[in-house]
């Protein structure tokens, strides 16, 4: 790990850019994807759970989460924001600043957050520590966002956390400009719950952006930036740089900043933001990374070098080259949480990470739900995303037919999405799911229609008709034949499909 920049005795890292060109990988830098006082003893043993939490069972504790939902859904959505953190700010002063109450992990990007949240979030609990993790969106339920020791709360402690708050957002509402909106309110949920249970470490990931995301109330000892490219182009800007500016905005004093591979222009921003703050930096291709990759059962078997040296057959049970790299950025991460590179030498006990890195899953990316044919579900929703999903396929699966089912928002760039795809579908059935952000089915055919050609696209404005139609089409080469089928575009669209196809 580099020193921190701005040291009388240490280079400037803005003057190390042609190194970072000169060590890139093969993969487009343009895909994606310490300790702090005591610590108690993991109360909820076992890997992460790998499926995504269903409805309750019990009719009253469903009954009540759905009316939580419903509260939730009164407030502004994930899309429609204003730029402060003072809402926020004022939440957690009146709660007592539970988010100052542990060490936190925060992680920004494009693509890949969730993915090496969940990496990291394995490895700190392998390693005995009580976690927190608050990620999004969901994929089906939204008691996921909020996990503890690995696994999603209980609604039962969704529904308690929410009523236990209520009055103290209620009192923020009265007395902002604006009311505190659905992910604010989450947001709040999440550091309350993390203090009340109590956590040894928060792995936060950013809603959007940086510097006025919600979730940027806590001080991280470490800040991770996943591959950063566009998305979110007019709220963030329509360059990686201009959108590095924004994420930029969780590097604080003294922090130790993870950077993945990036465009140059976002490297320079990310770089300069953290000689301002004196943060130390570690950079893939240079200080860690992927040094050997292989195709396995299942995954691929890696070989990483961390910030303390190698780590040689850590099998990872998730497809593609972003996920290696989304490793290499975790496993980083973690070391410098436990100050491997600064204050010891030696690397993670080798077995632990192992073991760790072998639980790791992440519903909806690259998961396989179904077999003949087989489905594939996953929640690109951007071209950079779906670049990588497209490799990734061609990698890990020997499809000789594939149809795509694709249903996508309609403020995202679906053409760019569609163009990423159309090397690898052998048809398209384009779709819609349930939320207003939707694009209409028949608007997203017109655009599939210019990048496929009007033989190879079929229009199935519902959810349910568009899977039965792709699964027919592959199957018509036969039972034995290797057709296969992905459901993509939309975190949303892989959700209810997971639902439809019986998982959860």
């Amino acid at each position: 790990m580099s020193e921190a920049p701005g040291t009388s005795d240490t280079p400037d890292p803005l003057d190390a850019f042609e190194e970072i060109i000169a060590e890139e990988t093969d993969r487009d830098p343009d895909l994606a994807v310490i300790e702090a006082g005591s610590r108690t003893l993991r109360t909820q043993g076992g890997a992460p759970q790998a499926d995504v939490p269903a409805r309750p069972e019990d009719p009253e504790v469903d009954k009540a989460l759905r009316e939580v939902e419903t509260e939730l859904a009164t407030r502004w959505g994930e899309t429609k924001l204003e730029p402060s953190v003072s809402r926020i700010a004022a939440l957690m002063d009146v709660l007592g600043e539970p988010q100052r109450s542990y060490p936190s992990i925060h992680i920004t990007g494009t693509n890949g957050k969730t993915s090496t949240a969940r990496m990291i979030e394995a490895l700190l609990g392998a390693f005995d520590l009580r976690t927190g993790r608050y990620t999004s969106p969901h994929v089906q339920s939204v008691t996921e966002r909020i996990s503890l020791d690995g696994a999603p709360i209980s609604a039962e402690r969704f529904i308690e956390t929410y009523q236990d708050i209520k009055p103290y957002i209620e009192m923020v509402d009265a007395q902002q400009e604006f009311r505190l909106s659905f992910f604010e309110v989450l947001t709040g949920m999440a550091y309350a719950a993390f203090a009340d249970a109590p956590i040894d470490v928060a792995v936060v990931e950013v809603g959007m952006g940086g510097s006025w995301d919600a979730t940027n109330v806590i001080d991280a000892d470490v800040a991770v930036v996943t591959p950063i490219d566009l998305d979110h182009t007019d709220r963030l800007g329509e360059t990686p740089g201009e959108i590095a500016t924004e994420k930029a905005g969780i590097i604080k004093q003294d922090a130790t900043v993870i950077l993945a591979q990036q465009p140059v222009d976002a490297a320079q921003v990310l770089l300069k933001k953290a000689v301002e703050v004196d943060a130390t930096v570690a950079r893939e291709g240079l200080e860690f990374g992927v040094i050997e990759r292989q195709v396995a059962v299942g995954g691929q078997l890696l070989t990483l070098r961390g910030l303390g040296g190698e780590y040689p057959e850590v099998y990872l049970p998730l497809h593609g080259a972003y996920q290696a790299h989304n490793a290499a950025v975790a496993l980083a991460a973690v070391e410098a949480f436990f100050g491997v590179g600064a204050q010891r030498a030696q690397p993670l006990d080798i077995d632990t990470v192992r073991k760790a890195f072998a639980a790791v899953s992440s519903p909806g990316r690259l998961e396989v739900v179904r077999r003949s044919p087989t489905i594939v579900l996953d929640a690109a929703h951007n071209p950079a995303g779906a670049r990588a999903t497209a490799e990734a396929i061609g990698e890990a699966f020997d499809f000789s037919r594939l149809i795509g089912v694709v249903g996508a928002s309609g403020d995202k760039n679906v053409r760019g999405l569609l163009e990423a795809f159309e090397p690898i579908f052998a048809e398209i059935v384009v779709t819609q799911n349930s939320s207003h952000r939707a694009m209409d089915a028949d608007e997203l055919a017109a655009i599939a229609v210019e990048v496929f050609g009007e033989e190879r696209v079929q229009v199935e404005p519902r959810l349910p008709d568009a899977l039965e139609a792709a699964i027919t089409l592959a199957e018509e080469e036969g039972e034995f034949a290797g057709g296969g089928v992905l459901v993509t575009g939309s975190v949303i669209t892989v959700g209810e499909a997971r639902l439809l196809l019986g998982k959860g």
